[in-house]
């Protein structure tokens, strides 16, 4: 069975919340490579550069994923690639993507993504990029399976005594 999931522009107390799980998955992950400080500042000084006006600001989407049933499954964030230049987007970003607990393994994820896929349509918009961190198996399955490549890739290995 396949779910179906309407995206909605997220309350100001669920844009709250969805900031702070973002922000503290992202210091937990900037913190294997950095002091935990300073991978906070990092957090901050990244939600100020995307999001100076919060919730309001101009060409982000920040939504609240709705099953059939009325509940709060998860959220996304999309907005402008942010590689390209301003007034010259054609693409589109994921910046955050949630299943929230209760309802993952379930169909969720790829509902969200189909969503927001067809909002970069409506954008007018050709593409849809992300980044996802590279331990986070169920994440990379879903994009593989939704038929997203590696357009780049990053590594990095902690060597000491050398």
């Amino acid at each position: 069975m396949t779910v179906q999931v309407t995206l909605r522009t997220m309350t100001p107390a669920q844009y709250q919340a969805a900031t702070e799980q973002r922000e503290a998955e992202s210091v937990r992950v900037l913190s294997r490579l950095m002091p935990e400080e300073l991978a906070r500042e990092r957090v901050r000084r990244g939600s100020a550069r995307f999001l100076p006006d919060g919730l309001d600001t101009a060409g982000h989407h920040l939504l609240t994923a709705w099953n059939e049933a009325g509940e709060a499954v998860g959220n996304a964030w999309v907005g402008p690639d942010p590689a390209q230049a301003a007034g010259n987007v054609s693409a589109g970003w994921l910046y955050d993507v949630n299943v929230f607990a209760p309802f993952q393994r379930r169909g969720y994820g790829t509902a969200i993504l189909a969503a927001a896929e067809a909002l970069i349509v409506d954008q007018g918009w050709t593409a849809l990029g992300l980044s996802v961190v590279g331990d986070n198996a169920a994440a990379i399955a879903l994009y593989r399976r939704a038929g997203y490549e590696v357009a780049s890739m990053s590594m990095r290995k902690t060597v000491s005594g050398v």
